[in-house]
C-alpha cells in the first residue's frame, strides 16, 4: 500500500491502495466514479475509457502506480446534466444509447477524438473508435454523432 495524490476531475484525490492497482478500480471502488465502466478487463473494448491529460486510454489496464501527475478525467466530469458536452448531447439527439453500458467509453473515446481532430473524416472516426464495442451494435448512429458533434458550436 501507498498514498498516491491524483488529479481527478479538477480534485486532488488522496488515495491509499496498492501503486499495481487498476486506476479502474481505483475510480470505482475507492472514490465512488461509477460511471466507468468494467468489461473486458484487458484494455479490449473501450468500456473503461478516461482521460489522461486529454488522451482516452482504458483505466483497467493502467496501474494507478503509473498515472503519476497526469489529470484524469471520467465521464462524471465531461459534462453536465444542463451544459452537457457536444458528445453526449449529440448521443442523445442521435438516440445512440440502447442499453447504455459502453456509453461512456464511447462517448469518452469520441470526446478525445474531436479534441485531436475537430473536424473528422469517416476513416478517423473509424480508426479512433475501432474496438470500442457496443453490444447493441449502434456504429452507424456513434458514427453520426461524432460528426453532429463536431458541427456543434461547442464541439
Amino acid at each position: 500500500m501507498s498514498e498516491l495524490r491524483l488529479e481527478i476531475n479538477g480534485r486532488t484525490e488522496v488515495v491509499d491502495v496498492p501503486n499495481d492497482m487498476p486506476l479502474l478500480w481505483v475510480l470505482r471502488d475507492i472514490l465512488g466514479l461509477s460511471g466507468t465502466k468494467y468489461s473486458c478487463g484487458i484494455g479490449a473494448c473501450k468500456v473503461c475509457t478516461v482521460h489522461l491529460d486529454g488522451v482516452a486510454v482504458p483505466s483497467c489496464v493502467i496501474a494507478v502506480g503509473d498515472v503519476g501527475p497526469r489529470k484524469i478525467t471520467t465521464i462524471e466530469a465531461l459534462g453536465e446534466a444542463g451544459s452537457p458536452h457536444p458528445v453526449q448531447q449529440a448521443f442523445r439527439e442521435e438516440e445512440v444509447p440502447q442499453c447504455g453500458y459502453c456509453q461512456p467509453g464511447q462517448i469518452m473515446t469520441a470526446a478525445a477524438l474531436l479534441k485531436k481532430h475537430p473536424h473528422p473524416t469517416d476513416e478517423e472516426i473509424d480508426e479512433a473508435m475501432g474496438g470500442a464495442l457496443c453490444r447493441c451494435g449502434t456504429y452507424p448512429r456513434i458514427r453520426r454523432a461524432i460528426h453532429r458533434a463536431a458541427r456543434s458550436p461547442r464541439g
